[in-house]
């Protein structure tokens, strides 16, 4: 296997970390949430957000990181143009997805620290719910961009642009 062909290999498993962690953690902890209101089981759902917060600091973060140093190395390794349309098009979107994944990591800290101080459901401030329908929000376009990013790599219609 070439240097190439193993960077190419790690940069489609870090983009596939990305991607099933990422949803993952959004069924996980929407469930989780949904559940826990219904029964109102406080420790459920301080699980689930923990269990959210240790998922994308070990999972999705060091992935991300990842994603952006071997893909600057690929498209550089090919000999493509770091300003072409496709390389603008692709850091335009993992920004995107960056912007809004970034306050999801400090919005699921907030929602972890509130769950935790908390003696019950009952006493979870409406902020907490409403924090929580910001991280739903924020997700969506962060997942939508990570998609348009696989696309992108797949059908490659601007690379030679």
């Amino acid at each position: 296997m070439s240097a190439h062909e193993l960077w190419k290999t790690a940069h489609v498993l870090s983009a596939a970390i990305i991607f099933g962690t990422g949803l993952g953690i959004a069924f996980f902890c929407w469930f989780g949430y949904r559940g826990a209101m219904r029964s109102g089981d406080i420790g459920a759902l301080r699980s689930v957000l923990r269990l959210t917060v240790i998922g994308d600091a070990v999972f999705t973060a060091p992935a991300v990181a990842f994603q952006a140093g071997s893909g600057a190395m690929l498209v550089r390794g090919l000999g493509w143009p770091q300003l072409s349309d496709w390389s603008v098009a692709v850091w335009t979107l993992f920004i995107v997805a960056g912007v809004c994944w970034i306050p999801v990591l400090c919005i699921q800290a907030y929602l972890s620290r509130v769950a935790k101080r908390v003696p019950s459901i009952e006493w979870l401030p409406r902020s907490f719910h409403l924090w929580f329908s910001a991280w739903l929000a924020l997700g969506a376009p962060a997942f939508a961009a990570v998609i348009a990013i696989y696309w992108l790599m797949i059908a490659k219609p601007l690379a030679a642009a």
